[in-house]
């Protein structure tokens, strides 16, 4: 009967942790409808397996832990898809099911680090974090062969810069392609439009600061 007590308050301290990451973190900050239901299902299904491996131990355990590891070699987070931050969202999940889900661990120690990872994304994915700052991909229609012109129409067309790549050079076209990271101006600022030719294309979602 103690045993079920201690599954049952982890179980509800593993969901009511999970339900706050999601829908009280991630999904007011980033709205992917999507991500939601991949978090809850992994999250639980961990918690599932970590409580399995508890009871069943021995060479039953072993064989558990094992398809565990190579249930989890195979998720593949696709880059062009999800963003840096909802990997580390991912990575949350199954911390928070696996500490949920050890039957040795106290109830306060799990509650308390459980508390400690729901704080550390809330404050690193908070939008006031480095707020103006930005990476994109610019395809600029002429050439700077000078790293202060460059810089320069950089500015002029983002703003501040703070460290660029450039990915492509068409003499032929005219154009350079440039991977950029700057600070967006203040709202107040007035800001011209650079040349009508000139085209932003946007990052992949992976890559957006």
């Amino acid at each position: 009967m103690d045993s079920s007590r201690h599954l049952v308050a982890h179980l509800g301290l593993d969901l009511a942790a999970i339900c706050l990451l999601t829908f009280a973190i991630y999904y007011p900050r980033h709205r992917r409808r999507d991500l939601v239901p991949a978090y809850l299902a992994l999250n639980v299904a961990l918690f599932t397996v970590v409580a399995a491996l508890a009871r069943v131990g021995g060479n039953g355990g072993a064989a558990l832990g094992f398809g565990l590891f190579g249930v989890l070699s195979i998720i593949r987070l696709r880059s062009d898809a999800v963003q840096h931050e909802e990997v580390a969202y991912y990575f949350t999940t199954l911390v928070l099911g696996l500490l949920c889900g050890l039957p040795h661990l106290p109830f306060t120690a799990a509650a308390g680090l459980s508390a400690v990872l729901l704080l550390v994304v809330y404050a690193a994915d908070h939008p006031r974090l480095f707020a103006r700052s930005r990476r994109t991909v610019v395809t600029l229609d002429t050439v700077h062969a000078d790293p202060a012109a460059l810089r320069a129409d950089l500015t002029r067309r983002l703003g501040e810069p703070f460290h660029w790549t450039v990915m492509e050079v068409d003499y032929v076209r005219d154009l350079m392609v440039v991977d950029v990271r700057y600070r967006e101006p203040a709202p107040d600022a007035g800001r011209q439009a650079g040349p009508s030719r000139t085209a932003h294309r946007a990052a992949p979602a992976w890559e957006t600061v």
